[in-house]
């Protein structure tokens, strides 16, 4: 069957999948390479050359290489760094939000997708269901036809049971994905908040 055979024997829910698979894979290629630009950074090299920088007393130094790295927690690590000056509190709070702004940043978008995930299997089940009381409708209406129209009928209707699968799979495979990657980048922020803080507080004994 054609694509245009497809979506008419599908009927308005596989418009509704094939529109929800267009804006999953916009979102999930989106997050790619968002998450790709923002992880070319180890964080433990990034940090060696922060503590260089404060060991030597060189803070301005230290924030100009927070703002030559595109990396979540470069952003926390400049945030703490601007307020050096400040009590130990105002700095841990400034970098607490920068952490939650960051996050925020991460997660964008990634709750369509995930919802996209979960309901795209019902959806299509929907419209299998439909179809089948259609095929059925059609053959009571006509009163004849035998099993080819039923089995032609429902090969039609499962369409789109399989079109919900193919948008949901791909879709949670995803989720999943960035679910753990922005983890991965909390962690990072959170372990760079409190190494900053280490480093600060070693400069100020010293």
């Amino acid at each position: 069957m054609s694509i245009a055979q497809l979506l008419s024997a599908g009927g308005f829910t596989l418009w509704l999948l094939s529109l929800f698979s267009v804006v999953s894979l916009a979102i999930i290629i989106e997050r790619f390479i968002y998450y790709r630009t923002r992880s070319r950074v180890a964080r433990p090299l990034f940090m060696a050359s922060l503590a260089k920088e404060l060991e030597n007393g060189n803070t301005k130094k230290a924030v100009e290489i927070c703002q030559s790295v595109n990396t979540p927690f470069a952003k926390v690590a400049y945030a703490g760094l601007n307020m050096v000056g400040h009590n130990e509190t105002v700095i841990s709070n400034t970098m607490e939000r920068a952490v939650t702004i960051e996050m925020i940043l991460l997660e964008k978008f990634t709750g369509i997708v995930g919802t996209i995930g979960s309901t795209a299997v019902y959806i299509g089940l929907f419209g299998t269901v439909l179809g089948i009381i259609r095929a059925f409708k059609d053959i009571s209406l006509s009163g004849s036809g035998g099993i080819n129209v039923v089995i032609n009928g429902i090969s039609e209707a499962l369409i789109c049971t399989a079109a919900g699968l193919c948008v949901a799979v791909p879709a949670v495979i995803a989720y999943n994905y960035f679910v753990r990657k922005v983890d991965i980048f909390v962690t990072d922020m959170e372990l760079c908040a409190s190494e900053i803080m280490d480093l600060l507080n070693r400069k100020q004994k010293n």
